[in-house]
């Protein structure tokens, strides 16, 4: 009699190198190897057609590297617990191995039914971790030291060749986005699901693109080529974090100058760093770090700013063309997007659970641990972090001077100077008339002043922070999620001249 297969569920770990379960399992004996779309995610309103785009090349090159290992994926629509069942029927598993999946409140709970599951049914439900995220963390001291001990390991193996299924569960098919009634707004992406193209974007970094990747990550005009862009890759686990930081520090192929690589490790580690709160916290996807930040913007919400803001029509140029780049491409640089929610957050005074879902849906590479933590941070209700008011008119100056972002992005404004072209409301009308531009008209007036918006913003953080257990909430906070380490040392390079 044969033995049964190990189930191996895929979810946000889309590879076959670096697998933990996937080489544990194949070592076994053979593999049911399993990826199930869930109605209750594609749904969820943090959910669009751009992950799904993603996720669904992936899954496409996932298929060919299983299959050409021996045993092809298994796709299955439905609830998780209602796939699981029914496969453990058809084929006798009694094992199931994945890796630990750090998500929002959805996939949460619908893990915790699956242990119930499991357990009830006499099922070995092996998870393992992907990432510097620790399951459990009692104590943030020593989380770094941690974090490090798992990127200095060695990577797993793949396995090869795998034990096909003699009767292997028939396998759905791989829907179109239309298939899983997800609207597709038309976009201009330039960033496709997979490993192979991760490695791609990966080895150009490193050897090329990145030269100047610590000068130029905060320009949009030189972000997309500079920056890694291996954000959506990690998050959809094309790529484990931990061989994109062996990588990084491998001497023969990272070319990169020694202050890019430190800062790219940086990145690296923050990335866990960020994704541990969401772990350590499940409720920060609801509630504010800081508990007396709750009502905070209970007199905002102001839907008309909200409005404009999601259509890139506020009135500040630099900013909307950061916000129609963002939904064109699916991704913008990281302080642009510090930007965006700082406007509104501060300037049009919007509760951070408003926008979340909104912008969770335009970003390619979202990661709900680090899309929450730092929508949190930029919206001031952490209790922890240094209030970052961004001013999109002097960002626009600094990093867009002579107004190229904007004309590609509000082409409504393209015919002005530079001078004007970050201010076009202080443009006489003569001058607006000549140039083809009636501010009101074509583009619009800027929805809030912005001296008067931070001084409102202000004023309400000061009143907060003179509460009596202010303090006393912060330090519980920082206790719980604030950094204990520096910036990760680069290892020496013999780095080209930039």
């Amino acid at each position: 009699m044969n033995n049964p297969p190990i189930c191996v569920w895929f979810k946000r770990d889309l590879r076959i190198e670096d697998h933990a379960p996937l080489y544990q399992a194949a070592q076994s004996g053979s593999i049911l190897p399993l990826y199930i779309i869930e109605p209750d995610l594609f749904n969820a309103p943090d959910f669009g057609s751009l992950h799904w785009t993603f996720i669904r090349a992936c899954l496409a090159e996932l298929n060919n590297q299983l299959s050409a290992l021996g045993q092809p994926l298994i796709l299955r629509r439905g609830d998780a617990l209602s796939v699981l069942e029914n496969l453990r029927q058809q084929t006798n598993f009694t094992q199931l191995y994945s890796h630990e999946e750090t998500g929002n409140a959805l996939t949460y709970a619908r893990d915790r039914r699956v242990a119930i599951w499991a357990k009830e049914q006499g099922i070995h439900w092996k998870e393992t971790p992907q990432n510097g995220v620790i399951r459990p963390l009692h104590n943030r001291d020593g989380w770094a030291a941690l974090w490090e001990k798992r990127m200095r390991q060695p990577p797993w193996p793949t396995p090869n060749p795998l034990s096909p299924l003699k009767n292997p569960p028939v396998s759905e098919p791989l829907y179109q986005a239309a298939d899983l009634g997800l609207p597709s707004p038309p976009r201009q992406l330039d960033i496709t699901g997979g490993s192979k193209q991760a490695t791609q974007w990966l080895d150009t970094f490193l050897s090329g693109r990145g030269l100047r990747y610590s000068r130029e990550m905060s320009s949009p005009n030189t972000a997309y080529e500079s920056c890694s862009r291996l954000s959506p890759y990690i998050a959809h686990g094309c790529l484990s974090i931990r061989n994109v930081a062996h990588a990084a520090r491998n001497e023969q192929i990272n070319q990169i100058q020694k202050g890019s690589t430190r800062s790219f490790l940086a990145r690296l580690h923050w990335h866990c760093h960020f994704m541990q709160k969401l772990e350590s916290e499940p409720q920060i996807e609801f509630h504010c770090f800081h508990p007396l930040c709750e009502d905070l913007r209970a007199d905002g919400n102001n839907l008309a700013y909200f409005e404009a803001w999601q259509k890139g029509e506020t009135g500040y140029p630099f900013l909307d063309a950061c916000m129609r780049a963002l939904k064109a491409r699916g991704w913008i640089n990281f302080r642009m997007r510090a930007m965006l929610v700082s406007f509104a957050a501060y300037h049009l005074w919007l509760d951070w659970r408003l926008f979340k879902d909104f912008l969770a849906c335009q970003f390619i590479d979202y990661e709900p641990g680090i899309h929450l933590s730092q929508i949190q941070m930029q919206s001031g209700v952490t209790g922890i972090n240094t209030l970052r008011i961004y001013n999109p008119i002097k960002q626009g100056e600094d990093h867009d001077p002579d107004g190229t972002f904007i004309r590609t992005w509000v082409p409504e404004l393209a015919t002005l100077e530079t001078p004007d072209i970050h201010r076009p409301w202080e443009m006489p009308e003569l001058l607006q008339m000549e140039r083809g531009i009636r501010i009101g008209i074509n583009y619009p007036y800027p929805i809030v002043d912005l001296k008067q918006a931070v001084q409102h913003a202000r004023s309400h953080f000061s009143e907060l922070r003179k509460k009596p257990t202010f303090r006393e909430a912060s330090q519980t906070v920082l206790k719980k999620h604030g950094s204990r380490k520096a910036r990760p040392k680069a290892t020496k390079h013999n780095h080209k001249n930039s």
